[in-house]
């Protein structure tokens, strides 16, 4: 890997980990067309790709700080809203928690596939086409409510941490499902993108914390570089720093756009990204599979 590489995969992680299209999708595909998906760098490559999330969390954190101060303060008992934020938060994030750590090996073992990956793109559009058509009243059903992200109530926020575990499906996106999730249960849909990228600040972390431990573990036990000694220190760190400032615009404007027009874009960009992923899969120019 050279530095415009991880330029590259940077911008791209920022850009799509927020927004409700699969950033595993997109960096499956970029990491294609740069040629970084061989076999012997394939899995320092998907932990590389891990890891620059921690760029996007502090996209969040510098954007919401007012709201992360908010949480402090009910943690010292001195702001009872601050204190409910929290406590919802970990209520959405304990699912996918519990589950992420036991199902894992499985899920990357058998759905981390070309098939997989497709079908949860193309369905994860329609699901948010028609969700979005609900919520409008332009289907004939009535349409949610308009809740904001104080109005939440625990069972709302387990709901939302339960189609977040949906997510650990490769090609489905966590923000897709933590983001419907918070339309579904009542919230305006720029209130449950800021709930989902409120709740990507410990699901982010624990699963870059998580896949760095795996690669660190792996490296020790088998004499093989680590991702840092692969790809690079310095690498990581752009790859980090271009993810945090691509991803604090694109919350930005995400927020900006979702006020204006709703879901049904990113479904029917989804829908496109589906066929595109298909079409190079079967030609075999594009690999999708778990590490080895």
């Amino acid at each position: 890997m050279i530095w415009w590489h991880a330029v590259l995969l940077g911008l791209v992680e920022g850009i799509t980990e927020y927004l409700p299209v699969s950033s595993t999708g997109h960096l499956i595909l970029t990491a294609a067309l740069l040629g970084l998906d061989t076999p012997e760098h394939k899995r320092s490559v998907d932990d590389f790709n891990v890891i620059i999330q921690g760029g996007a969390i502090l996209a969040v954190l510098g954007l919401y700080w007012p709201r992360v101060l908010q949480m402090i303060r009910g943690l010292l008992g001195k702001d009872p809203a601050g204190f409910a934020l929290l406590v919802n938060l970990f209520i959405a994030f304990l699912p996918a928690a519990i589950l992420g750590v036991l199902l894992n090996k499985h899920i990357k073992a058998h759905l981390f596939h070309p098939t997989p990956v497709v079908l949860a793109l193309a369905l994860g559009g329609v699901f948010m086409i028609v969700l979005d058509l609900r919520r409008t009243g332009r289907l004939a059903l009535a349409p949610y409510a308009a809740k904001d992200i104080t109005d939440l109530s625990p069972l709302d926020a387990l709901k939302i941490g339960l189609l977040q575990c949906v997510a650990m499906w490769p090609g489905t996106s966590r923000s897709m499902m933590t983001i419907s999730g918070g339309v579904l249960v009542g919230l305006r849909p720029a209130a449950a993108a800021e709930f989902s990228f409120l709740l990507g600040l410990p699901t982010l972390g624990a699963a870059c914390l998580y896949d760095l431990a795996k690669n660190l573990h792996h490296s020790k036990r088998d004499g093989v570089p680590n991702v840092f000694e692969d790809l690079g220190y310095t690498n990581a760190l752009i790859g980090i720093a271009v993810a945090a400032i691509s991803a604090a615009f694109a919350v930005r404007w995400l927020v900006a756009f979702l006020n204006r027009h709703g879901l049904v874009a990113f479904g029917v960009y989804r829908l496109l990204l589906a066929a595109l992923l298909a079409a190079l899969a079967a030609s075999g120019f594009l690999t999708i599979a778990p590490s080895a």
